[in-house]
């Protein structure tokens, strides 16, 4: 609040130090040179893939278990999405399902677009590979994932660009925003230029673009939210280990984190083979939960027209539950979950 009077009082609103000071400190906690704060989670997308130069007869392929926006920014620069299935265990992109698909297309694909859901990262270096192979960008959707790390690394610094939610669901907020973060120079001037209505730095339009700018207010809340980040991550974490106790010998599958991740846990999401009937159980014991997702993006109506064929993720989509694990829960919150798990594993 403090932060935010400062900027009131200031009358600089938009677009200012303080924007690129939340930049400049994101980029860093990252591990990268640039960061490029936007309006939200949505538009840093958009803004990625134009910063790519990808466009009308592009190819991007990318998951089918995410919101729908991963899939929405591909099609708002003119490009077209393709599907490929995930890992059931991890539910994020199958870099075999990836290449497997590609091979489908006779290798004309034109970016490689990976989700690290639920906060979990996506197994980047096999994408990696692919992307290489392909000789193709690799991007991250990391909306979910602030705090997540793969090998030692921080997501946000694992493809060429990767944007950020701050919505409030998410490890942190600035109320609505999103970031880009990139090591390439070109990446960032373009995303820059873009979001400013194609501006350079000389006050010439050189290109088309859009008002997708983040607020001062937003960037206040933003930097002192990211002071607090790194404790949210380990109150989740916290959370999540005492569900994962919980479920020991449970017919309810709990989340996986494989060797070399760290999940940062924005959802923590189980599954269940009789989902509604688990759902109904914890709403008797007062425990909120809601699916994540609840249809995949290649069954929504607004997508009817792409390639189907996804079982795993068309699963999940029957199986997966989340429930509460953010850093406000309270030990008594954390027992009466805890207790509801242990309760329906031992119907």
């Amino acid at each position: 609040m403090a932060s935010v009077r400062d900027v009131l009082a200031s009358g600089q609103l938009s677009a200012g130090e303080t924007v690129q000071s939340f930049e400049t400190e994101f980029a860093s906690y990252c591990g990268v040179d640039h960061g490029v704060a936007t309006s939200n989670g949505t538009t840093a997308l958009h803004t990625a893939l134009e910063a790519l130069d990808l466009g009308e007869g592009d190819t991007v392929l990318t998951t089918p278990l995410s919101f729908v926006a991963t899939a929405n920014a591909v099609r708002l620069v003119g490009a077209d999405p393709v599907f490929a299935d995930v890992n059931p265990s991890t539910y994020n992109l199958d870099p075999s399902a990836v290449e497997a698909k590609i091979r489908t297309l006779d290798g004309d694909v034109d970016a490689i677009l990976a989700v690290h859901l639920y906060g979990l990262p996506a197994p980047m270096d096999r994408l990696r590979d692919v992307a290489d192979r392909y000789d193709v960008p690799l991007i991250e959707d990391a909306a979910q994932a602030h705090g997540a790390e793969f090998d030692g690394d921080r997501v946000g610094s694992l493809g060429d660009v990767a944007c950020f939610s701050f919505y409030p669901t998410k490890n942190m907020t600035t109320g609505e925003g999103g970031m880009i973060t990139t090591d390439r120079a070109d990446v960032a001037e373009r995303a820059a230029a873009f979001i400013n209505h194609g501006r350079d730095d000389d006050g010439r339009h050189q290109r088309v673009g859009h008002n997708f700018r983040m607020t001062d207010l937003a960037a206040a809340i933003g930097r002192v939210q990211l002071q607090k980040l790194s404790g949210y991550v380990q109150a989740r974490r916290e959370n999540a280990a005492r569900y994962t106790d919980a479920l020991r010998d449970s017919p309810i599958r709990a989340p996986v984190e494989p060797n070399g991740y760290r999940h940062s846990y924005h959802q923590y999401t189980i599954r269940a083979e009789d989902r509604d009937d688990l759902q109904a159980h914890l709403s008797e014991y007062g425990v909120d939960s809601a699916v994540y997702y609840p249809t995949a993006i290649h069954e929504q109506p607004a997508y009817d027209d792409v390639d189907h064929g996804a079982p795993n993720a068309e699963q999940a989509t029957e199986d997966v539950l989340s429930i509460p694990v953010h850093p406000n829960l309270t030990d008594r919150d954390r027992t009466a979950v805890a207790t509801a798990l242990a309760e329906y594993s031992h119907d």
